[in-house]
């Protein structure tokens, strides 16, 4: 009839205490039940969800027991998980006359106001009350304020309560790993640099400290004063994943890649391997022009997470600075399957099959690219660019009139139309063209080179050229 857990040789027999319960509610004479006995009452009937006598519990013990805070206590938040809100706060001022600064009041009331959606009441209990309480009290305060900053988006002060708790406790865990996050979040790196200094100057082997100081010096660009800061970090901790992770960043950005690849690799050994790290790994070597390292590592990173279409377009990338223009596309066609609207990825796909002589399927692929994205200049340069090399003087024409209408005015365009117009034997019309190009902006002259780069020694183009020259 009664849960098994409730019969303990510590506590009295449930059996006896609730007739002794039952004669108190018919009004008979009855022995003598304690407090404890009441918290015992009051647990059973919860797990037995008896609401009705474990609210009645509560009554009976507070009037019998009026000064018992932690009784008072358990009706309110009997009351509260009833809903019954405004019930629940009367007995919370109740306790409050009794037992003034009991933190687990001051708590409730704070989750009843959030429960309501009254922010700023909850807010206002426990700004009341920080000051109230030391140590631990204070700090769960001031941590249950910064999240409910957080929920208002008053992302600000939540990195100023933070700061607060680690005024005091500058070794507070949740503080220091919270802290980190909303500096870079509120652009607070300065100040976070001021007051982790400050921390270790009191606390000079806190590791997260150190970290959190490579990370402040790293959110300013400050990469060798955030090396050395993790350095420190790892001197305390050698097992910190995260300052390594850091620290290969950090020399990614100076270009020292093959320091970034022994701190990663480290990383490697300590930590479950995660893509994000490989990827980085197989970028360093392939910034030092070691391909096959590099794919090695990207290779890696795509069986933990195959359904990254970045990582196959980077391998098809280091195939393609090697002329493997085959391998290359296999690379580059397990992206654009992945992900289908990606331009980028068509026209790679594009290049590679120029490189092998196949025009046609290239120019399906550029055309594919503007079609994903017409509004990107570059998708409408590369398919102009194949048309022209493909002899498709016309079409490349009536595509650049098409990619003028997504543009107000691009001088590049201009000069296409040039090289073009010279290309068909039209020669007046392609002088034109360059005039004007050039009297807008003669220093993007270069964009004839990227259509064909012998237009340039043409006779017509040299002399106009030339003469621009002369005029200015």
């Amino acid at each position: 009839m009664f849960n098994d857990d409730f019969f303990d040789d510590e506590f009295r027999d449930i059996e006896d205490l609730l007739i002794e319960f039952h004669r108190i509610k018919r009004g008979e004479p009855h022995g003598l039940i304690t407090e404890d006995d009441f918290e015992y009452l009051i647990d059973f009937f919860e797990t037995n969800n008896d609401r009705e006598n474990a609210l009645l519990a509560c009554d009976i013990s507070n009037t019998l027991y009026p000064f018992s805070s932690s009784l008072f206590l358990r009706k309110a938040e009997l009351l509260m998980d009833q809903k019954k809100f405004g019930q629940a706060l009367k007995v919370l001022d109740q306790i409050d006359e009794i037992d003034p600064n009991n933190i687990e009041c001051v708590f409730l009331k704070s989750d009843i106001f959030l429960e309501q959606n009254r922010f700023s009441e909850a807010v206002d209990i426990l700004e009341k009350h920080a000051d109230s309480f030391e140590s631990v009290d204070k700090t769960d305060i001031l941590l249950e304020l910064s999240e409910i900053y957080d929920e208002l988006e008053e992302f600000d002060k939540v990195y100023a309560t933070l700061k607060r708790i680690l005024k005091y406790e500058p070794t507070n865990e949740d503080a220091l790993l919270r802290i980190c996050f909303w500096a870079e979040i509120n652009n607070k790196h300065e100040d976070s640099i001021a007051l982790h200094l400050e921390i270790l100057e009191e606390t000079p082997f806190n590791a997260m400290a150190w970290y959190n100081l490579g990370v402040a010096y790293q959110g300013l660009k400050l990469f060798e004063k955030a090396i050395d800061s993790y350095e420190y970090c790892l001197a305390i901790d050698d097992k910190f994943e995260y300052a390594y992770r850091n620290q290969g960043d950090a020399y990614m950005q100076l270009k020292q890649y093959n320091k970034a690849i022994e701190v990663l690799e480290v990383h490697l050994s300590i930590a479950k391997p995660e893509d994000v790290i490989l990827d980085a790994i197989g970028y360093c070597w392939e910034k030092q022009k070691e391909y096959t390292k590099a794919r090695q590592y990207y290779r890696k990173a795509s069986q933990l997470n195959p359904q990254d279409d970045q990582i196959f377009f980077k391998i098809g990338e280091t195939y393609t600075k090697e002329s493997q223009w085959e391998k290359a596309i296999k690379a580059y066609s397990v992206a654009l399957h992945i992900n289908k609207s990606n331009a980028s990825y068509c026209m790679a796909l594009g290049n590679c099959l120029m490189e092998m002589g196949a025009d046609k399927e290239a120019l399906v692929c550029y055309l594919n690219a503007v079609q994903l994205r017409p509004d990107i200049k570059s998708t409408w340069q590369a398919l102009v660019k194949a048309l022209y090399v493909s002899g498709f003087y016309d079409e490349a024409l009536a595509q650049l009139v098409i990619a003028e209408s997504h543009y107000a005015y691009k001088v590049e365009f201009v000069y296409y139309k040039a090289v073009i117009l010279l290309a068909q034997g039209k020669t007046k019309d392609a002088v034109l063209y360059l005039e004007e190009a050039l009297e807008d902006n003669a220093k993007k002259s270069s964009a004839i080179r990227f259509i064909d780069k012998d237009a340039l020694q043409h006779p017509v183009f040299a002399e106009v050229l030339v003469r621009y020259k002369k005029k200015k």
